[in-house]
């Protein structure tokens, strides 16, 4: 299936039990009567989209339900919108079915309906596997939870199952990091994914480090727990295929690989983002106003923009560039940034031969410095 062909379809539930120091996603805290509210106006807003054909008769490639923590809400919930997304858009038996989860919020009764509905990816966010990691970031739960959440996704039915760590956290040293590692890699995922920790504005981590309650995150650190997260999980047989993600052979995630490959992506839920057919677009951030909206019979639709070819062509080589592979050298030379990129070669951030162009070890450490240049 080619990028042109390909479309995922990503759905935002914005709950959670408690928001974490760190986070600026669009979430809110998750009650029952707002959760059923969310769960009506979505499965309109998915029959409103279906009638008018946004996604022009194409099978869906993926769907991810996202967050938030998308089984904050009840299976019954979730399962009842799988069941309709699947029937108003076509799917195959190889689409990439994925939900997010706390480890501490599913149990296995929940993990096997998921698993019966059609869910076929777990992605847990673990962020550590140091206990002591998780006070100043304020994730609820402890370790065994994801120990206990694995073992019994696998129990279950699940085959294809993911871990979000993250490192550079406050007081955080690299052995405990490398330990988090093998500790991990003991649990025999198919897939890792490793973020280095970054503060957002705002959030009560932010607000934290500006008081002294906590350190900020030290680049130096974070770089050599990059490197030794590149050691241990290539080492263990996971293969790094993009900047932050690693993999089993076969269980690269297929739904971020659109993001990366110019794929299109169609969005549900508040705050949720879209593009198709060269236009990006979102979902109102207000769970207020996108009920109402949706009561309404309108889609919730904000933020609305037509990219030009060399937007595209622009954003298909920045995007293209957190593959490991690179991007071929006709993506490279319709971006028009011949100079840009003669830069980061000469500073060694980029590589090249007559095929591809891609990151080198130090450009994927400054790979937000790259993108800053191309954009």
């Amino acid at each position: 299936m080619t990028p042109s062909e390909a479309i995922g379809l990503y759905i935002h539930v914005p709950f959670c039990r408690r928001r974490c120091h760190f986070c600026a996603f669009y979430l809110e805290i998750a009650k029952p009567d707002r959760m059923a509210r969310f769960q009506s106006a979505l499965l309109q807003e998915i029959t409103l989209h279906g009638r008018q054909e946004f996604l022009n008769g194409r099978s869906l490639h993926s769907i991810y339900f996202g967050g938030g923590t998308p089984t904050s809400l009840p299976p019954e919930y979730l399962t009842t919108l799988l069941n309709l997304i699947q029937a108003t858009w076509p799917t195959s038996s190889t689409t990439e079915i994925t939900v997010e989860a706390h480890p501490s919020s599913v149990t296995f009764t929940d993990l096997t309906a998921l698993v019966e509905a059609g869910f076929n990816r777990i992605s847990f966010g673990a962020e550590s596997m140091k206990d002591q990691d998780f006070a100043p970031i304020g994730r609820f739960g402890c370790v065994r939870d994801t120990a206990t959440a694995v073992h019994e996704s696998r129990r279950a039915g699940f085959t294809n199952i993911n871990l979000d760590l993250m490192y550079g956290l406050p007081a955080q040293s690299l052995q405990n990091w490398i330990d988090t590692l093998d500790s991990l890699v003991a649990l025999k995922p198919t897939h890792i994914s490793c973020y280095a920790l970054t503060i957002e504005e705002d959030t009560r981590l932010a607000q934290d480090i500006a008081r002294k309650i906590v350190s900020p995150p030290d680049d130096g650190l974070q770089i050599e727990m990059e490197a030794a997260a590149e050691h241990a999980l290539t080492e263990a047989g996971l293969a790094r295929y993009e900047i932050s993600n690693y993999a089993n052979p076969g269980y690269a995630c297929r739904h971020n690989l659109l993001y990366w490959t110019g794929g299109e992506y169609l969005g549900l839920g508040p705050s949720a983002q879209s593009y198709l057919e060269g236009t990006r677009f979102g979902k109102i951030a207000d769970l207020e106003s996108y009920v109402e909206t949706l009561g309404n019979h309108h889609l919730p639709i904000v933020d609305q923009i037509t990219l030009s070819t060399s937007e595209r062509q622009r954003d298909a080589l920045v995007f293209g560039l957190r593959l490991l592979r690179g991007v071929p050298r006709p993506i490279s030379r319709a971006a028009e940034r011949d100079r840009q990129i003669d830069e980061l070669l000469a500073k060694g951030l980029l590589d090249s031969d007559h095929d591809r162009l891609w990151l080198t070890p130090l450009g994927q450490r400054y790979a937000d410095t790259v993108a800053e240049t191309l954009f």
